[in-house]
């Protein structure tokens, strides 16, 4: 075996232009898309990496203004509870005022209509009276006939009281 030395150059030329062609028209070109793929890949995990940091933030954002909805409920209600709570007082101190006015003229209409009782029980007894006075005077009567007047007299006025 034998070695040529012209082949072997040419061969180690070959290669080498091989190589040199290789780099220049295919790993040049290879290379600058996978540069490219690589920057690509990191700017979507730089972006990817904003947008979590952004969901994180909104989500803290959502639990505070949750928080802070559930707060103002909270004292929506207590608010609505007080009112209800003074309401309901000023409603039953009203109602009681009413009662007691309508119990304080239901008395003083009492006491008129007892006062207009008393008024006409006393005409009708001074009526009574003139009627008895003038028929004690139209006849003398006995002693007995003068006691069964007073008596039916009586009697009279008992059934208008």
């Amino acid at each position: 075996m034998s070695i040529h030395l012209g082949t072997m150059l040419f061969q180690v030329g070959a290669v080498l232009i091989l190589m040199l062609l290789l780099k220049r028209y295919a790993l040049g070109p290879m290379m600058k898309v996978m540069n490219e793929r690589q920057e690509h890949i990191e700017q979507q995990l730089t972006i990817a990496d904003e947008k979590r940091a952004e969901a994180e933030k909104m989500v803290s954002e959502q639990k505070e203004a949750l928080i802070q909805a559930r707060e103002e409920a909270k004292e929506l209600l207590e608010r609505a509870k007080v009112q209800k709570e003074r309401e309901s007082e000023e409603i039953l101190q009203d109602a009681r005022k009413r009662a007691d006015r309508m119990i304080q003229d239901a008395k003083e209409e009492i006491a008129l209509e007892k006062e207009k009782a008393i008024k006409e029980l006393r005409n009708e007894v001074g009526n009574l009276s003139v009627s008895l006075a003038s028929k004690l005077i139209e006849k003398e009567v006995k002693v007995k006939d003068q006691s069964k007047l007073v008596e039916s007299y009586l009697n009279q006025v008992g059934e208008l009281q």
